[in-house]
């Protein structure tokens, strides 16, 4: 890992190859950054780059943070924030964001607004939205395994009204459909570069990563366990035009917290160390070919070769 101070020797010793197939993935000189530190729980990063910036949330500080890529600054975007965790862009570029505190999924306007997409299911209040995905045909997909009500230090303490489910809202009715319900804490979830496929992750007692095909836009099928992660779990997920699925990895421990990279047919082929448990990642930069990775109290990255598939 590099920072300002601390150079590091090529090539960094913290990116590690295991499956020839991530050698084409890695650049030799390019090293891990610590961009910032100064974060309680950092979580959410999305890629602005029509403004080079990036925005991240700080979940305990109830908070949405900036930072600026030609600067390397960061400042505070929202606060209070609602206990904001994951964050993405809408197919016009508006930020939509999970929260805790709230217990819904909003849409900042153009104009700095906020604009409530669906804060409760058939009457009853969702648990606390978590992370979240736009398709291309605009529908809203995410998952609502309700962390911030289980403790009063990301959100509020309450009691379950729902289902731990992953919900898709259709862009056009506004009408929220359950997609699946048999997780037991459905967290991260990505689409593969075609959007054919769906992948959720489980944090709870699994620990697995679960990939779906997906019907008609609409529905999921043929579920299987795409990866296994142990010791630890894993968190925000993304893939890469490749079709390789980028997963953070938490709470394993020195050697397994980082990131860990999947070929497409489920095969572990190189991992990113980090000294802090990795909760989200995403891909930016002007070529999206540098990966941004929120850890634990900081925000780091690396530059990788390949770009990330998702939306602006």
């Amino acid at each position: 890992m590099s920072t300002c101070l601390t150079p590091i020797r090529y090539p960094d010793p913290s990116i590690e190859v295991l499956d020839p197939r991530f050698d084409s993935l890695r650049l030799g000189n390019a090293a891990v950054e610590r961009l910032w530190t100064g974060g309680r729980w950092t979580e959410g990063p999305v890629w602005f780059g029509d403004g080079r910036y990036l925005l991240f949330s700080d979940i305990p500080n109830d908070r949405i943070l900036r930072w600026d890529e030609g600067s390397g600054a960061v400042s505070v975007f929202r606060a209070p924030a609602n206990y904001a965790n994951g964050n993405t862009r809408d197919r016009a570029g508006r930020l939509i964001t999970c929260e805790h505190g709230s217990r819904r999924v909003t849409r900042t306007e153009y104009d700095g607004t906020v604009s409530v997409l669906i804060d409760q299911f058939q009457g009853k209040r969702l648990n606390a939205p978590n992370d979240v995905v736009v398709a291309g045909d605009g529908a809203v997909w995410f998952t609502d395994p309700g962390y911030g009500i289980l403790y009063e230090y990301e959100g509020t303490r309450a009691e379950f009204e729902l289902p731990r489910n992953v919900y898709r809202l259709d862009p056009v009715s506004g009408k929220a459909t359950v997609v699946a319900g048999d997780f037991d804490r459905p967290n991260g979830l990505c689409f593969s570069p075609d959007e054919r496929k769906l992948y959720i992750v489980d944090t709870g007692a699994p620990q697995h990563i679960r990939v779906f095909d997906v019907v008609d836009g609409t529905r999921l099928v043929n579920d299987r366990v795409f990866t296994t992660m142990g010791p630890g779990g894993s968190d925000g997920i993304r893939v890469d035009v490749a079709g390789n699925l980028w997963s953070a990895a938490t709470w394993g421990g020195e050697g397994f917290d980082g990131v860990h990279c999947f070929a497409p047919d489920g095969t572990r082929i190189g991992q990113i160390k980090l000294p802090e448990s990795c909760s989200n990642l995403c891909f930016g930069g002007l070529r999206k070919n540098r990966l941004f990775m929120t850890a634990g109290q900081s925000l780091y990255a690396l530059y990788v070769n390949v770009r990330g598939a998702q939306t602006p």
